[in-house]
């Protein structure tokens, strides 16, 4: 098989090739640009382009697939020339499922929790040394790419995206999979820039439940009222099966969790792990997993990179690197920080980042997301701003969205670093939350710095 990826530097694209590489398939690509890791990941298997840019003259008419990628847009050369060759084009999530479309297909989706839960499904599956494909939005310990794809895996375990597929396909992308086991862990707005109004973002979902196969089951958390409005309507050859988090306590700093009256210590906590931790051990249920074998193999899960990663701890102090910057994903991983390390300091800074989160009208979702923080600071860029050709927001709009009297808010990066350096971590946690970097701040080195 000859495939050919337009965009093919980009985080889940190169991952993707790199699969398909390790499969067999006889894989070219394209880029205008192209940042770490991807561009040696690239390099190191072969796949990286002599040089950077768009090159219509690598699209030929024996190419048995294009894959577009998010970025690249409907005038690109390459594209225009697949057009003109009558070439099949498709979006990253149709290749996917073009490829397991013969295999029992597990897709967890949701406003939170998909990528925790999605990797836990992985871990206990690799664990139990089951073969299967999979798909999921971060790098988990023990897997070296992002996309794994074979020929005899009789499953595949896929992170079900809401965001549309392609500048060609504007489908969220979990509507492609066709599920057998779907998951959703919650709904909380996002992606205002794609759902403009809360109606138009529950829709996708729905959409997402309709699309399960028949005798398929729809795993959804009990406790969010619209999953339940939507099991309402279930079509009758779909299983509904609701959950609540798993029974926990925290001894010493230790997060013990009982299953069927048997206790374990697991390496990751909070309430909302406890609730993914059970949608995925209901996912692997549907394959034959027991709920002891399970557990015996969750205790090593670690989470994946950037969901409450452990950047640097002491004796009495520690520093985590978390994704979150939607404002539900925001107030779950400060309550689990809280719920946690109950008599320490908490110091917990984020970014505004993302499209809806530097969105005027959006900022009042933020309010008390960060209330359970000592001390709380809040970044955002106005250039991002500008660039992003949005509305202006001032730090004035920022506090009051967020309300409390234990918030900072900064507009230079330097300026908040200067401030987190200057806290004392005697008995603190440090949370660093971002779906960036502060603008190129090394939050590694920071962590280094404070946490002694």
């Amino acid at each position: 098989m000859r495939v050919h990826f337009i965009a093919i530097g980009g985080s889940v694209m190169h991952n993707l090739a790199l699969a398909l590489h390790h499969k067999g398939f006889d894989v070219t690509g394209s880029d205008d640009e192209f940042f770490e890791p991807s561009k040696s990941r690239l390099a190191a298997n072969g796949l990286l382009p002599e040089e950077t840019g768009w090159h219509p003259e690598r699209i030929t008419a024996d190419l048995d697939a294009v894959i577009l990628g998010m970025h690249a847009m409907n005038d690109n050369p390459e594209l225009v020339r697949a057009r003109e060759l009558g070439l099949k084009v498709y979006s990253f999530p149709e290749y996917l499922y073009e490829q397991t479309k013969d295999k029992k297909r597990i897709v967890v989706g949701g406003s939170h929790g998909k990528t925790t839960t999605t990797s836990m499904i992985m871990h206990v599956m690799r664990t139990l040394g089951m073969k299967f494909d999979y798909m999921v939005g971060a790098q988990i310990e023990g897997f070296d790419t992002m996309v794994g794809l074979s020929k005899d895996a009789p499953v595949a375990v896929f992170e079900g995206d809401e965001y549309l597929s392609s500048t060609l396909d504007m489908t969220s992308k979990f509507l492609r999979y066709k599920p057998d086991v779907a998951i959703l862990t919650g709904i909380a707005w996002d992606h205002i820039n794609v759902f403009p109004t809360w109606d138009s973002y529950v829709g996708t979902f729905r959409k997402f439940v309709d699309s399960i196969m028949s005798n398929g089951k729809y795993i959804y958390y009990a406790s969010d009222p619209e999953l339940v409005n939507l099991a309402s309507s279930l079509r009758g050859d779909v299983e509904a099966m609701p959950y609540e988090g798993l029974s926990y306590r925290t001894e010493n700093e230790q997060t013990i969790v009982t299953v069927e009256g048997r206790d374990y210590a697991v390496g990751i906590f909070g309430k909302h792990n406890m609730q993914d931790m059970n949608a995925a051990m209901l996912a692997c249920k549907s394959v034959g997993i027991s709920a002891e074998d399970f557990m015996k193999a969750i205790v090593s899960f670690r989470g994946a990179a950037k969901r409450l990663q452990t950047l640097k701890e002491s004796k009495n102090s520690v520093a985590f690197l978390d994704f979150a910057h939607s404002p539900s994903k925001l107030k779950a991983t400060l309550d689990a920080v809280r719920d946690k390390y109950s008599n320490r300091k908490i110091v917990a800074c984020m970014e505004l980042h993302t499209f809806s989160s530097l969105t005027k009208a959006f900022l009042p979702q933020y309010a008390n997301t960060m209330a359970s923080a000592d001390e709380a600071m809040v970044y955002f860029n106005p250039q991002v701003i500008e660039h992003k050709r949005l509305e202006p927001i001032t730090e004035a709009d920022v506090a009051e969205a967020f309300g409390g009297d234990n918030l900072k808010v900064f507009t230079k990066s330097d300026a908040m670093v200067a401030e987190i350096e200057s806290k004392n971590y005697e008995n603190a946690v440090l949370l660093i939350m971002t779906s960036g970097n502060f603008d190129g701040q090394n939050l590694k080195e920071i962590a280094n710095k404070v946490i002694v």
